[in-house]
């Protein structure tokens, strides 16, 4: 299994100007191609902020973090912005579908900031609606679809650049149990195609559809457990 992820010594310090607030501490990890892991933890125990770096959204103040074997520690913004389009895929809670736009306009998003031509970018942005199920909304925005329609959108515009790592913040936080299942369906399906997913989750039973579940504590990993049986339906 070759290596997506590698954090090594990884620290993120913040400086309010009277303190500073360690939110990561010698975070050390690495994540194979395919794997599916589980982030927990309570509040401020360095889970979002952990996020937030593999993400590329955020720098390690100390450390260095590998993705799919770029040194992406010290990158300026425009080269972290190029990696995330690149590279990865997001999902989070609150969907962050642009309400203007249709859902084939916001699974098109990362195709944009790729340069691909307005053909290539509708002829994929169509087959990942189909696959999600989407291919009678397609004109439709935000607005006009359901908390689970809008997560499809955001899984299908994840997908849209072939990111090699899916992070996922509380993917069904803000969906009922039955709306949630079908969103786990959908990433044992990205996990079983062989894509590398990362969840944050506070929901036990989420975690436990993924292959490890990595605990953290007051900036620190407390443990890093394999998970024998995933749950499935």
């Amino acid at each position: 299994m070759s290596e997506i992820i590698r954090l090594d010594r990884v620290s993120k310090i913040y400086d309010t100007g009277k303190i500073q607030v360690a939110a990561l501490v010698d975070v050390d990890m690495k994540i194979g191609e395919g794997e599916y892991l589980s982030i927990m933890g309570p509040s401020g125990s360095g889970k979002s902020t952990l996020l937030n770096l593999l993400g590329c959204l955020d720098r390690p103040s100390k450390g260095t973090y590998r993705i799919d074997g770029i040194d992406v520690s010290s990158m300026d913004d425009d080269s972290l912005s190029e990696i995330r389009n690149r590279k990865l895929g997001f999902v989070f809670q609150s969907f962050n579908l642009i309400p203007q736009l249709t859902v084939l306009e916001n699974i098109e998003v990362p195709l944009f900031y790729q340069g691909a031509s307005e053909h290539e970018s509708r002829a994929k942005a169509t087959s990942l609606a189909r696959r999600m199920g989407l291919g009678d909304r397609v004109h439709h925005r935000p607005m006009e679809l359901s908390g689970g329609q809008q997560q499809r959108v955001a899984i299908a515009r994840s997908l849209a650049n072939d990111p090699v790592l899916i992070l996922a913040d509380e993917p069904t936080g803000n969906l009922d149990s039955a709306t949630g299942e079908e969103m786990l369906r959908l990433l044992d399906e990205l996990r079983d195609e062989g894509k590398t997913v990362i969840v944050v989750t506070h929901d036990t039973e989420v975690a436990q559809r993924s292959m490890r579940i990595v605990r953290m504590r007051d900036g620190r990993i407390e443990s890093d457990t394999v998970v024998q049986r995933a749950g499935r339906s």
